[in-house]
């Protein structure tokens, strides 16, 4: 098995005795696309500004293509960042900000030309080589820090939930050109994000953070579907998973919770369900209807119907689901097996 791309051993870093991020340990392939989730303050920025070198560690040891970078500058990683603010000089053009980089490490005139040229063209740029970034959209600013990025040619680029400052639709299809950029020009990617449908949409790997710590590293589809813990099992999937505490149903002593998503519920027929519920509220998405459900046992409870459908708020509905879509926890949050 060949070496990680990036290796990070057991590192942490704290502030005035404060937590930031502690045992973060992670094995990046070449050429992946790594999403660092989770909520504010969980410790993902501050992942990768220890990868970029922005700060450094106080515990640990940090690889980057097989070279130890744990205490090097920045400059000395060979990678590129992508940041929310997008980082644009207002007084230089767009051709001017995207090649920036190249005339300070002295790259010639003729290589700076082709390839800002070629790296206008991949992000769409083409014919506002002249503008200033306050004759562009959010969008258009963005794209032009992405091609500052592409221009350097680094292996490694690192983002910074660099589509916060954007529109939801206008994230949608940035989203898309930086998963094809990545795949395009085969970079290694670590991508910060709060929004899981970013990461779950983009990203070959998520690292899902709390408190500091990592509490899973997998695919989006080990994520969603084998949860290490309740935390997981919340905060991933829209809607998130459904929590039931095993003495509100009879016939599951052995978990002290278990999981279910909105998909494997159904509704039954009176008298033939396996929980009674009452309607809390119907949520239409053209295709579908969400219908949130209250029982004193769970928390999250969701159904999912085709189309539209209205249910009136208190109405009692019945639900069934089959044992083998149910995820188990234990006391503690975490996945039982089985």
């Amino acid at each position: 098995m060949s070496e990680p791309f990036v290796h990070v051993d057991n590192i942490a870093k704290r502030w005035n005795g404060q937590l930031g991020v502690e045992n973060i340990n992670l094995s990046i392939p070449r050429g992946s696309f790594v999403a660092l989730l989770g909520p504010s303050g969980c410790g993902k920025s501050t992942t990768l500004r220890l990868l970029s070198g922005l700060e450094l560690p106080d515990e640990g040891r940090i690889v980057i293509d097989g070279r130890d970078v744990t205490t090097s500058a920045p400059a000395e990683r060979n990678l590129s960042m992508v940041f929310q603010s997008y980082a644009l000089f207002p007084h230089l053009s767009v051709a001017e900000n995207v090649v920036f980089g190249l005339k300070v490490r002295k790259v010639g005139a003729a290589e700076r030309r082709e390839k800002l040229t070629r790296a206008l063209e991949i992000t769409g740029l083409l014919g506002y080589e002249e503008r200033r970034p306050g004759e562009l959209s959010g969008g258009q600013r963005q794209r032009v820090a992405l091609a500052r990025a592409i221009v350097a040619k680094q292996p490694l680029c690192l983002m910074d939930e660099p589509l916060s400052n954007l529109d939801a639709k206008l994230r949608s299809s940035v989203r898309k050109d930086i998963k094809k950029l990545q795949v395009d020009l085969g970079i290694t990617v670590v991508y910060v994000t709060h929004y899981q449908t970013e990461a779950m949409s983009m990203a070959d790997m998520v690292v899902l953070m709390k408190d500091g710590h990592i509490q899973q590293t997998g695919t989006p589809e080990e994520l969603y579907w084998e949860p290490d813990n309740t935390f997981v099992a919340e905060f991933v999937g829209a809607p998130p998973m459904a929590l039931i505490k095993s003495e509100g149903v009879p016939g599951f002593e052995r978990a002290t919770t278990f999981g279910l998503r909105a998909e494997a519920v159904q509704v039954a027929e009176p008298g033939k369900g396996r929980l009674v519920c009452k309607v809390s509220e119907c949520e239409f998405l053209g295709s579908e209807t969400f219908i949130g459900l209250l029982h004193p046992a769970a928390s999250g409870l969701t159904v999912s119907m085709p189309g539209l459908k209205y249910i009136q708020a208190g109405e009692d509905l019945e639900i069934t689901f089959a044992d083998e879509d149910l995820h188990f926890f234990d006391g503690a949050g975490k996945r039982l097996a089985g």
